[in-house]
């Protein structure tokens, strides 16, 4: 399971793994309120890349799917109910990711990364705009780049 993640230490895996959970909420409640649409959509996105994702980074979202709803779910519920705490709670936990990132194979890291970043952008564009989807407001703006995670590539 994950040969991309076999030498690097659990923790460092768990983190992998619930940050995808962590970008949802981060995203989501950058303007203050999570909502409920949100969290579907981007459930649904996390589980459509299980098998739709790629062939790079499957088996990683595929790890992701096992436990993404209760992670989402556990990270909701303790997320801070101020937008500006939560978000430099949030952004301080994905900030790990730049110690985790260069002890994975660069082309891989690249690659994650980059899923990571699609990710985010599909979480921003899950409200507003036309029948409710494909406009991201300007704090979802802030935050879609994931400035806190050093750019790879």
């Amino acid at each position: 399971m994950l040969d991309n993640f076999r030498d690097l230490p659990a923790e460092h895996l768990q983190t992998l793994k619930h940050s995808v959970a962590w970008i949802t909420v981060l995203i989501a409640g950058a303007d203050g309120e999570i909502e409920s649409k949100e969290l579907a959509w981007a459930e649904k996105i996390a589980k459509i890349r299980t098998y739709a994702a790629s062939d790079q980074v499957l088996d990683f979202f595929k790890a992701v799917g096992v436990d993404y709803a209760e992670v989402l779910d556990q990270t909701v519920q303790s997320a801070n109910s101020d937008t500006q705490i939560r978000t430099n709670e949030l952004s301080s936990k994905l900030s790990q990711l730049n110690d985790i990132f260069p002890l994975l194979e660069r082309n891989y890291a690249i690659v994650l990364y980059d899923s990571l970043l699609s990710f985010a952008k599909h979480v921003a564009k899950s409200t507003g705009g036309f029948l409710g989807f494909m406009t991201v407001d300007s704090e979802e703006a802030k935050l879609i780049e994931l400035p806190m995670i050093h750019k790879i590539g």
